[in-house]
């Protein structure tokens, strides 16, 4: 009996071991290389590693490396080729070295932000798509909340690298309140001219009444006299702007690239 027993309470401990194993929360694996390069220091030390976490797991989806890069000190270079000498010299890439790549750059030393695709990333993510998740990332840029644009800029890049080339993410016709506009719109149009056509037509006009022989308009004459012309010096517009903008490029090793450029 006590041998049963204890064969009952050994079989229920590997049934419980077995329960906890396949229900317990599985760990993130640790990532495989580094991707967050955050030498300013905007960043907590768990913050950073959350980061590292998330664009190992994008990065794997897009096969795309995600990469954040932050300096204090671009070394007398402006942002685009501070960015444009790491990705040669330090060779990013998801399946080798120089490989599919998109990059966020923030240089705190002229508060300027630059951010780029490189070949899979380049056309996925071209001048306008980045222009777009540059425009999302500026605000908390400014709030200095660091940590969620780095995050929104991963989680939009995967995003937008997820609609077909060609298309605008931001395209109204995938918009629902486009469609809405445009049936609430052909709604109006259709009622209206049901209503339009509905009346009848008027067929008195400003001779049904009158009598010819007894108006006192007996003649009228326009006569021309001349014409003035005033000159006006067109405004030109300011082409100088700020640097936003900036658009894509080619690093000194023969790299091309995509580009978006602008402050905070």
């Amino acid at each position: 009996m006590v041998k049963r027993t204890g064969i009952l309470i050994t079989l229920f401990t590997l049934f419980s071991l077995s329960i906890l194993l396949f229900t317990s929360p599985v760990m993130a694996a640790s990532p495989t290389k580094q991707r967050i390069y955050d030498d300013a220091e905007l960043l907590t030390e768990q913050e950073t590693e959350q980061l590292e976490v998330l664009a190992e797991e994008y990065s794997v989806k897009r096969e795309t490396d995600f990469i954040i890069l932050t300096t204090n000190d671009t070394e007398g270079k402006y942002v685009v080729k501070y960015m444009q000498d790491f990705y040669d010299e330090k060779g990013p890439g998801y399946d080798k070295k120089h490989g599919n790549t998109a990059i966020l750059t923030v240089d705190m030393q002229h508060r300027e932000i630059y951010l780029a695709g490189f070949y899979k990333a380049e056309k996925l993510l071209n001048d306008d798509r980045l222009d777009l998740i540059r425009d999302k990332i500026t605000p908390a840029m400014k709030n200095e909340d660091y940590f969620t644009a780095f995050q929104t800029f991963i989680l939009t890049a995967d995003e937008y690298m997820g609609i077909r080339f060609g298309l605008s993410p931001d395209n109204l016709l995938f918009q629902l309140w486009f469609q809405a506009a445009v049936s609430i719109g052909l709604g109006v149009l259709i009622v209206g001219g049901m209503a339009y056509n509905s009346g009848g037509r008027v067929t008195i006009n400003n001779k049904t009444y009158e009598d010819s022989s007894t108006s006192r308009v007996v003649n009228r004459r326009d006569q021309y006299i001349r014409t003035t012309t005033t000159k006006r010096r067109k405004p030109q517009s300011n082409s100088g702007g700020g640097s936003s903008g900036g658009g894509g490029g080619r690093t000194s090793g023969g790299h091309s690239h995509s580009g978006s450029r602008g402050s905070f």
